[in-house]
């Protein structure tokens, strides 16, 4: 009975996590800020890039090409 108890709570404490993290629509990562900090720009290593990806890309080219142009 304890074990059903104790499976219990972490199928809650998970439901709950997951739900937290689905609300706040943040990236996980870990404690050191993850890949970008490792100097690693891309995680995935397709030559292809998915949507996503092509988006996230674009997004930080103007972000980049932004930020150029407003220190001249």
């Amino acid at each position: 009975m304890i074990f059903l108890y104790v499976f219990a709570f972490f199928v809650l404490f998970f439901l709950l996590l997951s739900i937290g993290y689905i609300i706040q629509h943040k990236m996980i990562h870990g404690s050191c800020g993850g890949l970008a900090n490792a100097g690693i720009e891309k995680a995935c290593t397709c030559e292809k890039p998915c949507f996503k990806r092509k988006i996230k890309n674009k997004i930080a080219e103007l972000k980049n090409s932004h930020s150029n142009n407003s220190e001249q």
